[in-house]
């Protein structure tokens, strides 16, 4: 590439080349700050320096270009017709250049071709010099890119790690309660609208089993409650570890029966399961508060009336579900 492109190789003549050239070619004055040509514009110019100073910027992270007195560039719009350069050249102080077109550059060959001919064989020589340095500075910068995509995509990774972590409980992989914060934050953003249903659960006797077991025990049965909320939860439903022993089901239902329908799983699931229970327990009864919310209300709002639920069901003695929706209730 010429020194339109990217740099490398002598850009300067010899005085004897120089004193032809600028016999030859046409004078033009610029001025500090004057575009010679843009790139990406057609030419079939060669320019040389006679005083002041050019310079040459390749854009797309390229090194510019300084170009002194006796150094030329955009030869090959000369050599080849109508060359699409590529960098900008902007006269760095006010100075003088010798252009050169076709008719000069036949006058050239006219008067001194052997002169001419050294000028051709170490223009093609910097041309190819130019090229081999482009390709190693494109091949670095690909380098570079391909680093930056690689610390890009660990650092996502990593962040959605961190994320995920901030989210979810570490024991039974459900949300935590910032999950949850987090997520009920999503959907307003998003504009909730749908009518929910709210299922708090909470174990009965869990202290029992961690004094008589064990916190491994322990945490084995909840890591099983917390399996039968993932199992009962649909695509659009939300289960939650809240703390402790006490979890909660978030569902997506319009009517008593849709909520129910959990709560109801919940219970006879696992007293079910406490039947086949052996000496070692794998789960405990659970008491279930459940309620319909509205997508306006605040969670503060959702979750005290899951609780007046949730405390009627331990009232009555545990290992039921209890449905609470204003002056209307009903347990099983």
């Amino acid at each position: 590439m010429d020194q339109d492109g990217s740099g490398g190789g002598n850009a300067a003549l010899a005085a004897c080349e120089f004193d032809l050239f600028a016999a030859v070619g046409r004078e033009r004055v610029v001025r500090a700050g004057e575009r010679v040509f843009r790139r990406g514009d057609t030419g079939d110019l060669m320019y040389v320096i006679g005083h002041g100073r050019i310079e040459l910027d390749f854009g797309n992270d390229l090194a510019t270009k300084q170009l002194g007195p006796q150094e030329f560039f955009g030869e090959l719009g000369l050599l080849i017709g109508e060359h699409t350069r590529s960098a900008d050249a902007v006269a760095a102080t006010d100075g003088r250049l010798v252009e050169l077109g076709q008719e000069e550059f036949q006058q050239l060959v006219e008067r001194n071709p052997g002169l001419v001919a050294q000028f051709l064989r170490r223009s093609i020589t910097r041309v190819v010099l130019n090229e081999q340095s482009l390709i190693r500075q494109l091949r670095r910068r690909n380098q570079d890119l391909e680093t930056a995509l690689d610390n890009l995509y660990a650092t996502t990774h990593q962040l959605n790690q961190t994320e995920e972590l901030i989210r979810t409980d570490e024991l039974t992989g459900l949300y935590n309660r910032r999950g949850l914060t987090l997520h009920l934050q999503e959907c307003r953003r998003l504009g909730m609208k749908n009518a929910m249903g709210l299922v708090l659960v909470d174990c009965d006797r869990f202290k029992q089993v961690n004094d008589d077991h064990g916190h491994l025990i322990g945490d084995r049965v909840l890591q099983n409650i917390a399996g039968i909320l993932r199992s009962v939860a649909g695509a659009d439903d939300v289960p939650c570890r809240l703390g402790g022993d006490e979890f909660c089901l978030l569902v997506s239902a319009h009517r008593r029966e849709d909520v129910m329908r959990y709560a109801d799983f919940v219970v006879t699931t696992t007293r079910s399961l406490l039947l086949l229970q052996q000496a070692v327990p794998t789960i405990c009864p659970v008491s279930v508060g459940a309620c319909l919310v509205e997508p306006e209300q605040d969670w503060n709002d959702w979750y005290a009336r899951a609780d007046s639920a949730l405390y009627e069901a331990k009232r009555l003695g545990g290992n039921r579900a209890f449905w609470i929706d204003g002056a209307e209730s009903l347990g099983t």
